[in-house]
């Protein structure tokens, strides 16, 4: 339920995975980060890019959020219809 709330910063090689989730909020964050809306299969439907605190963002076909550090998702070429494997 916390989720990223309370922390100063996301390090630029981590991520939070969210599963079961269509939409977040960056109220009460301290940072902007980007957010990759992903389908049950891992497939990128949405992506916010830096998102600022006091902000929502939803994707109504989404069934997981992976929240990244701002300007990640694009440092990494992350796409609508790009497939995601995720790797602990």
């Amino acid at each position: 339920m916390k989720g990223l709330l309370g922390r100063d910063g996301l390090p630029a090689d981590e991520g939070l995975f969210i599963a079961g989730c269509d939409s977040i909020h960056t109220w009460f964050m301290r940072f902007t980060i980007d957010v990759v809306f992903l389908d049950r299969d891992l497939r990128v439907a949405r992506v916010a890019q830096r998102l600022r605190p006091w902000c929502l963002a939803s994707c109504s076909t989404a069934g997981h959020v992976l929240e990244l550090p701002a300007g990640a998702a694009a440092a990494a070429g992350i796409r609508e219809d790009l497939r995601v494997k995720l790797v602990p």
